[in-house]
Order: C-alpha cells, then sequence, then structure tokens
C-alpha cells in the first residue's frame, strides 16, 4: 500500500506540475483541467498505478480522465523516471540523457540519433526505428537498430506503432503549417511566454518563446529548435519544432524549416513527418 501511494502520489504531482506551467504558458484552460483532473484520478487509483502502465496504453487509457496522451506520460514516467514532456514546459529536457536510458545507446550515440533525426521523445524515436529513419543513422547498423526497437518495444509496454496506423492519426500538413504560422508571427510580435532552455544557456535567460495551441481535437506545442544543429548552422529564429497530441493519440513531432535548396527553396517544410507531399519528408 505504501508503495502504491508513493508511485501514484508521485505521477500525480509530476501532472500537477505540468498543469501548473501550461497555464503559466497560456495554454488551453481545458487542458490543464484534463491534467488536474489526471492527477486527481490516479491519487484514487485503489492500486499502483504502475501495474496498469505494464499492461500498456490500452489498460491506462480505460481508467477515469486518462486518455493516450496522460498514458503515454505514465508509461514514461514508471519506465525511465523521466517525462520528457514536463522537461520541455520546465525549459530543462535533454534528450541525450534520455536515449541513454535505452541499452545500446551510449552519450556519444545519443547525441548523434538526437542531431541527426531532430527527435526529443521516445515515441518519437520509436516512430523513427519504425518507419525507417533510425537506419539512416550514421554507424546506426542492423543489430543495433533490432536491439533499439526491442528496447523501445519494452519500455513502451510492447506498443508497436504501424505507419499505415499513423499516417491516419495524423493531423493534416497545413494544419501543421498553420501552427508554424502563428508561432512565428507571435513570437516576432512578443506575445508569447518564454522559458529558459537548459541546453546551450549558461546565463540560464529566458530566450525560447513557446506555444501551446489547440486544432480542432489537436493540441500543439512549438519552440523553436535548440539543437546544436541549429545554433551551428544559425537557425534558432527559423527552424520550428512542433509537437502534437490527442486525447486519443500518443505525442509526435516534426520540425518546419525554410528549404535552402532545390525547386521549394525559400518555402516552409516539414522534417520527419510521413507524407506524399513535397514539402513533407521524413528526412
Amino acid at each position: 500500500m505504501e508503495q502504491k501511494s508513493q508511485n501514484n502520489a508521485l505521477i500525480a504531482e509530476k501532472l500537477r506540475e505540468a498543469a501548473t506551467l501550461l497555464a503559466q504558458q497560456q495554454a488551453n484552460p481545458f487542458r490543464v483541467i484534463a491534467y488536474n483532473n489526471a492527477a486527481k484520478s490516479i491519487e484514487e487509483y485503489p492500486d499502483d498505478i504502475s501495474k496498469v502502465a505494464r499492461q500498456g496504453l490500452e489498460a491506462l487509457d480505460k481508467l477515469p480522465h486518462i486518455g493516450k496522451s496522460v498514458a503515454t506520460a505514465i508509461i514514461e514516467l514508471t519506465t525511465s523516471g523521466r517525462w520528457a514532456q514536463l522537461e520541455r514546459l520546465r525549459g530543462t529536457t535533454t534528450p541525450e540523457l534520455l536515449f541513454q536510458n535505452i541499452p545500446g545507446i551510449g552519450p556519444s550515440f545519443a547525441k548523434q540519433i538526437h542531431e541527426h533525426l531532430n527527435v526529443e521523445t521516445l515515441e518519437a524515436l520509436e516512430a523513427a526505428a519504425h518507419d525507417g529513419r533510425l537506419d539512416t543513422v550514421p554507424g546506426i547498423g542492423e543489430r543495433r537498430c533490432k536491439i533499439i526497437r526491442q528496447s523501445l518495444a519494452n519500455m513502451l509496454a510492447r506498443r508497436t506503432i504501424h505507419s499505415e496506423h499513423r499516417s491516419i492519426l495524423q493531423p493534416p500538413i497545413e494544419m501543421i503549417f498553420d501552427v508554424d504560422r502563428e508561432y512565428r508571427a507571435r513570437a516576432k510580435a512578443g506575445e508569447l511566454k518564454f522559458i529558459a532552455p537548459k541546453r546551450f544557456n549558461p546565463e540560464g535567460k529566458a530566450w525560447l518563446p513557446i506555444l501551446h495551441t489547440e486544432r480542432d481535437a489537436w493540441h500543439f506545442t512549438a519552440l523553436y529548435s535548440n539543437t546544436a544543429r541549429a545554433h551551428e548552422l544559425g537557425k534558432t529564429d527559423d527552424w520550428v519544432v512542433i509537437f502534437c497530441s490527442s486525447d486519443h493519440q500518443p505525442e509526435d513531432q516534426c520540425t518546419v524549416i525554410t528549404e535552402t535548396k532545390g525547386r521549394l527553396k525559400g518555402e516552409r517544410v516539414i522534417r520527419g513527418w510521413r507524407g506524399n507531399d513535397p514539402r513533407v519528408s521524413l528526412q
């Protein structure tokens, strides 16, 4: 009973912290309420929530006030002790450290994966492992790729993401571009809240604008890219990382950039997303 109380209380505390940060960052009030309701539901659950988490997303999704987005957070917390979304809201997210929890990934390779794929979460890395992007990381090798896929399947309750299923559940690309336009316009106008990212920010300055916005049933969070590559190329005011989720779809991400070559030069294009549109690419 004591272990149940500790585990449930810890997860509820993280959800409430996320709700507080979302409120401070001007997210949809209904989303804030949803996180608080989920926290209350977990506190009142009569058994250790980690036992349900081991059964996977569908088992968690059946509990009151626990949609797939919160269920994904619970699985991440119970398997790795971290929640990338909360760390992103805090400005302390470090994907390299998160990826090092996966067998077969050390510090240098975690950095290489992050810089090559520009993914920030275990969910996004799992998607890359199943749609072929992980295979493109230099030096990955078939054996290591297989180990990573299996490890991610175990860490995420053996939930295999099939590309056909994911493409149906993704928001329309025009919706992604609309979020990109809103973010850049409001960031330029100084209308957004700022967070202080941990990476590349020794002074701890709150410089990174963050947007939480809704489109239909989709929740979006947008930030300028704070990756080493973005800093190296001077693209920290151009590359926009967009995270999306819904009550029925775990979080996914992509990056919108201004193309610098080819027939789409000068246009905004999406990287890290499936689709047949020429403005969309897995790379």
